[in-house]
């Protein structure tokens, strides 16, 4: 996206802070207030494409001016963030095709099947941070059901297979190699991709909860083609790596938070044994996104290779 000439930073710092409050509150407080059918006669009607109708909706529903006093806002941050997509991109993947997960509860985790309405907005991708320093979230609706699996803590989402759980673990995937550890099992995405990889030597999987490692073991890692090359620990993150990641590594991929938010103190925390350990590569999830939430300064940190 090319730079916006003429605008001051403090309007594009409140422009930024007022379109993650935006969607922030849509998804949290009505995520399925979205007609499909209105919006579909609208593009028609309009002969727009399906996520400019979309937007324009959500735009109308959150009180946003999109053609007076909030075009600017509109045109160069509510637009942009909006795309259709389809359902195959992510339903091809070989986790999804291979993995069947039950329904089953341990202490405070359950294993589940959810589900994205049509037309229900999602995170489908980390941030663009544009050059003049827009954050430009990256949300995107199907027009048809989505089943997802899902790992609940307490009944809330902790790890699914929606679209940016899986988009934002690809360059960590891609990375992988020789000996790898991953701190955070979740359903095992990305620990079942790197197992598939032929330079991949073994996957150690660091987590601390005794009922998501048996919840693993017991319905899904007997799925894994490549189970042998799985290793399950239990440990704290913080604990393991400052005793046993020496030595004994050659990639590490860190994904122990909910998500940005409350990722921005465990980041930093853990990206401080990337210099610590210079022989061994890291990857962060989501880190992208993270640096957005983090001090302008802190933009300087040295960045994933």
């Amino acid at each position: 996206m090319e730079p916006i000439f003429g605008i001051p930073p403090e309007t594009i710092r409140r422009y930024n802070s007022r379109l993650m409050d935006l969607f922030s509150l849509f998804m949290n407080l009505m995520p399925t207030a979205i007609d499909g059918e209105a919006v579909t006669e609208l593009a028609k009607d309009c002969n727009i494409p399906l996520s400019e109708a979309f937007a324009h909706y959500f735009a109308a529903l959150m009180g946003v001016d999109a053609g007076d006093s909030d075009r600017l806002f509109f045109q160069h941050w509510l637009l942009p963030s909006i795309r259709e997509a389809s359902t195959d991109s992510y339903t091809n993947d070989a986790y999804f095709q291979n993995i069947k997960i039950p329904t089953d509860i341990r202490g405070k985790w359950e294993l589940k099947t959810e589900a994205l309405q049509p037309f229900e907005p999602f995170v489908c991708d980390d941030i663009i941070v544009t050059p003049d320093r827009r954050m430009i979230p990256q949300i995107a609706f199907f027009k048809e059901k989505y089943p997802f699996p899902a790992v609940l803590e307490n009944g809330r989402e902790w790890m699914t297979l929606q679209p940016n759980e899986m988009v934002t673990t690809y360059p960590a995937i891609d990375a992988t190699g020789g000996r790898v550890l991953t701190f955070g099992l979740g359903l095992g995405y990305f620990a079942y991709h790197a197992s598939e990889k032929e330079d991949v030597e073994s996957v150690t999987v660091v987590d601390i909860s005794d009922d998501v490692i048996e919840l693993f073991r017991t319905h899904i890692l007997p799925q894994f083609p490549h189970k042998e090359k799985i290793k399950l620990i239990k440990s704290d993150a913080f604990a393991f790596a400052e005793t046993q990641m020496a030595g004994n590594f050659d990639f590490v991929f860190a994904d122990i938070w909910h998500d940005a938010g409350d990722g921005r103190d465990l980041y930093l925390r853990m990206k401080e044994f990337e210099t610590k350990y210079p022989d061994i590569k890291f990857s962060f999830w989501l880190e992208d996104t993270i640096r957005c939430y983090l001090d302008e300064d802190l933009w300087d940190l040295p960045k994933r290779s």
